[in-house]
């Protein structure tokens, strides 16, 4: 579907899947690999997630996505390596037509955008070794502002076109579809792209309106499970959240579609690109580049290009991974691969470093003396008794690969570095902090010693010892900290940084860092304050910023309106949008959150949305359910003695679609 927000009223107008088609007219049905008992396409295609490029979510419909623009992704694709990681799809969204057809009823590219046309377009990508792949919608018109013309009713012409243009993927989207039911509209374009005899890749984007993944197994290979991805925090984890229990549903030619990568186009930290590239590998996801590889960053090229986390994505058992646990945010994602061995995935969805932990037992692997463990953004190999754990930075993943292996004792032991006490820091005022070094191996760091570094000026002193002659398998080294920014300090995140070095039993040195943030923070004034004028320790939101004391807009920040909710202004308060959390620091000096929450009318009949409050990681108030035709609702939390005090807004369980929520005249006494 298309990205802009605008046409959040089409998304719940039809769904969209991602899907790979048939070589061969009357291929057969074969059972799923995974194990579902549903039916896959035996054509061969997309036996792992495909990979390549989509230019929606970086140009749009923007007149610089046009033949060039294309013909030199895929030039970039061979000259930075991409193609040999893996990627081969090179797809053209939305807006590469006309919006009329012509005489005839065909398609007419866009002169200006695309002037020799699409086929040679294709023959230029194929020229590389790479794919074409084009869009259209399960409609009677796409999903852009313009309308373009949309494939229904058009299937097997509009699919004639495609195969002879040597177009090799189809995305299918499902605006304008005129209420027709959506299995019968993307089965009749599945007939109609085998009808054509090309082996094309076969996407159905229906948004997981109709649970595709319950009966698409054997009209495409991916399906959308989602509506659209943005470029946020927020609704990176919507979606997450949204594809993981889907997991047994995947598997070779029939994949769950969470949508494309965000990775590099600027509105997530690279830490949480990382995590969003991790995540997406081990769910199996179709890896498609959503940014403007022609002005990407040497990290997003880094990112994109980690052969050894694409390896987790591409395994030939295609499982998914598979949730192990998710307490408090701290989540455990195991992906069986097909050598025995078990991809794991330690992902932190909080706002604060987080110890996360499992074992090889709890993921599936068979009982051993010890295991092999392998970093895969590291790149570097350990060997562990068992444990596999790690303290993982603010919306950070450690990603590790974990087998039996007669070899284990050739690599050093894993050590985990770990944190204890609040990184919250009062300018002028000392913090206490201790750290531990923990031998995680099955044989000992030997010559174990931790330093604790911070900005110019900062003063950082250990005040228990920083060495260890060694450490034998589960035991630590900690050390405690006096930490203190110096007066005057301005409120704001400040990075620090944890380093150890130890030896293996071989000699091998071992260094290692854990890097985490220390915020300053200033008390609340004492009385009653809006919350929308008070400075926050973190923000995270579905679309666009957080706003204070308007609306929601969804886009840059200060674009949304007055605070409505059934009719009622607030001129104070926030305006968010699911999935949101925002982070205050109250130092155990207050006493009540209070606010007027709900819906806000500028969405219409959408939205569906949940409010909650949380005190020191304890909720302690919430709403339920609201939906934009519920009047305001009074919400009151007590957060007495809490230092740290979060509002988040879910979104209900269906997913973040027009969820724009009002924490009006929110206020909190102190």
């Amino acid at each position: 579907m298309r990205h802009l927000h605008t046409r959040t009223t089409r998304r719940r107008m039809v769904a969209a899947l991602t899907v790979l088609l048939f070589a061969v007219p009357g291929a057969p049905a074969v059972a799923d690999e995974a194990g579902t008992g549903s039916p896959a396409l035996a054509d061969g295609l997309a036996l792992t997630p495909p990979m390549g490029f989509n230019n929606w979510n970086s140009t749009h419909c923007r007149a610089e996505f046009n033949e060039s623009m294309v013909k030199g992704i895929a030039d970039i694709f061979v000259d930075k390596g991409l193609k040999d990681a893996g990627y081969r799809y090179v797809n053209l969204d939305d807006c590469w037509a006309l919006p009329d057809r012509d005489a005839d009823g065909q398609l007419v590219p866009d002169p200006a955008r695309f002037p020799n046309g699409i086929k040679a377009v294709a023959d230029y990508v194929h020229a590389k070794g790479l794919k074409l792949g084009i869009y259209t919608s399960a409609g009677t018109k796409t999903c852009s502002n313009v309308g373009f013309p949309g494939a229904l009713g058009h299937e097997y012409s509009d699919a004639r076109q495609f195969a002879d243009w040597g177009v090799d993927y189809l995305k299918y989207d499902n605006c304008n579809n005129q209420g027709v039911d959506a299995r019968q509209r993307y089965t009749t374009m599945r007939d109609a792209l085998r009808a054509t005899g090309r082996p094309i890749v076969y996407s159905i984007c229906e948004w997981g309106q109709n649970k595709p993944w319950e009966w698409a197994a054997d009209v495409g290979h991916l399906w959308r499970t989602t509506g659209d991805i943005s470029d946020t925090w927020g609704s990176m984890l919507s979606i997450l959240k949204q594809n993981l229990p889907l997991a047994p549903h995947a598997g070779p030619g029939h994949w769950n579609d969470p949508d494309m990568l965000e990775v590099g186009n600027g509105g997530m930290t690279d830490t949480e690109y990382r995590s969003h590239f991790s995540m997406w590998s081990v769910m199996a996801a179709p890896l498609l580049i959503g940014s403007d590889l022609r002005s990407a960053s040497a990290e997003t090229f880094e990112i994109l290009g980690n052969k050894e986390v694409i390896a987790v994505d591409q395994d030939p058992l295609g499982k998914q991974g598979a949730v192990v646990s998710s307490e408090g945010g701290r989540w455990v994602v195991a992906k069986e691969m097909k050598d025995g061995s078990r991809t794991v995935a330690l992902f932190n969805e909080s706002s604060s470093p987080q110890r996360v932990a499992t074992t090889a037992t709890a993921v599936g692997l068979p009982g051993a003396d010890a295991y092999t463990l392998r970093d895969l953004w590291q790149h570097r190999s350990y060997n562990t008794a068992g444990s596999i754990s790690a303290t993982v930075p603010a919306h950070g993943t450690v990603l590790v690969r974990v087998f039996p292996d007669r070899r284990w004792h050739q690599h050093p032991p894993a050590v985990e570095l770990g944190l204890e006490g609040s990184p919250l820091v009062q300018a002028g005022l000392p913090a206490a902090l201790t750290t531990t070094v923990t031998d995680l191996g099955r044989t000992p760091a030997r010559k174990v010693s931790v330093r604790l570094s911070g900005p110019e000026g900062w003063a950082v002193r250990a005040t228990s010892p920083t060495s260890a002659a060694a450490l034998s398998t589960g035991r630590s080294l900690r050390t405690k900290w006096s930490v203190t920014a110096p007066p005057g300090t301005p409120t704001g995140s400040y990075d620090l940084t944890l380093e150890a070095g130890y030896r293996s039993p071989a000699g091998v040195r071992v260094d290692t860092a854990l890097p985490f943030t220390a915020t300053v923070v200033v008390p609340p004034p004492a009385g009653t304050s809006g919350l929308g004028d008070l400075p926050w320790l973190s923000a995270t939101n579905g679309y666009g910023p957080v706003e204070r004391n308007t609306s929601n807009g969804e886009s840059a920040a200060g674009d949304g309106h007055p605070i409505t909710i059934g009719g009622v202004v607030y001129a104070k308060g926030l305006g968010v949008h699911a999935e949101s959390s925002v982070e205050y620091y109250t130092g155990a000096a207050c006493e009540t959150v209070t606010a007027q929450v709900g819906v806000d009318d500028e969405k219409g009949a959408n939205g569906t949305v949940a409010f909650e409050v949380w005190a020191d990681g304890t909720k302690v108030a919430s709403t339920g359910v609201l939906t934009n035709a519920m009047p305001t609702q009074p919400l009151t939390a007590d957060v007495t003695g809490a230092r740290l005090v979060r509002l988040v807004v879910t979104d209900a369980g269906d997913g973040i679609d027009s969820d724009h929520a009002d924490w009006g005249d929110a206020r909190l006494s102190c």
